[in-house]
């Protein structure tokens, strides 16, 4: 699915990646965590082609970069992140912002097949947004806007999803409910990639996670092996508290940590 042998990145002076590898198979789902500006944004940039390291290879979906056009890889990776929503009209409609995501459009500039706007609207249905097709995107609450993101990240039935950080700005109300849809992704037949600041964000869907830590991988392998007390005080510096509902992990920062 993903292999990643050896990835540096330098800028001028500064190393952002230094020397990762990583191994995402089939069927696996990842969450990826780290302090601010330790590497987890670079990572899923190199993921989806849009940046390339000083050294070291990547390849997705059997394809390394470097070696094949980028462009048509992507059209099997679906992406969300808030970079890519403020690009969005929020004067466009909300089925039709959904609609785009078939052809990887960031608008439509003409007839719009019937077949696209009938499994948009499915898919916003499916997510409790039925009565929001027509509403323009700006209208909507910033957690349905995350709703409509991960909707439109379907339309194309990716064999790869990747998300920066879909629950940022959230309320814990709106965060819940979007959960709710990750963990739903259970159900296709896809990987997710997933980074986050938040531990609790890691719901039963995700089998394995990635820690990150100054530009390397810190720990990295099935979520319970490496979501640990003494892991996570090594990655993010601060003593905390471990407990794990089911397949849910939540943390308690240490007093005096």
């Amino acid at each position: 699915m993903i292999s990643m042998k050896n990835i540096t990145l330098q800028r001028e002076e500064r190393r952002i990646l230094d020397d990762v590898s990583l191994e995402i198979r089939d069927g696996e789902h990842w969450a990826i965590l780290g302090r601010n500006g330790s590497g987890k944004t670079t990572l899923l940039e190199m993921m989806t082609g849009y940046m390339f390291p000083s050294r070291g290879t990547v390849e997705v979906l059997g394809h390394t970069y470097g070696q094949c056009d980028v462009r048509e890889v992507r059209k099997q990776i679906g992406y969300i992140s808030q970079t890519l929503l403020e690009k969005l009209a929020l004067k466009d409609p909300v089925w039709e912002v959904v609609a785009t995501g078939a052809y990887a459009f960031l608008r439509f500039y003409q007839e719009i097949p019937t077949e696209a706007k009938e499994k948009a609207v499915s898919l916003l249905e499916g997510m409790n947004l039925g009565d929001l097709i027509h509403h323009p995107l700006g209208t909507l609450s910033q957690g349905e806007r995350k709703k409509v993101m991960l909707a439109r990240s379907l339309m194309a039935e990716p064999r790869l999803l990747i998300m920066d950080e879909p629950c940022a700005g959230l309320d814990l109300f709106e965060r819940e409910k979007m959960l709710v849809e990750i963990d739903r992704l259970r159900k296709r037949d896809l990987s997710v990639v997933y980074v986050t600041h938040h531990i609790e964000e890691i719901v039963p869907l995700f089998t394995h996670v990635a820690l990150i830590r100054d530009g390397k991988i810190a720990a990295a392998g099935p979520k319970k092996e490496v979501l640990t007390k003494e892991l996570i005080m090594h990655t993010y510096e601060i003593p905390v508290e471990l407990e794990w509902d089911g397949e849910r992990p939540w943390i308690r920062v240490c007093a005096g940590g």
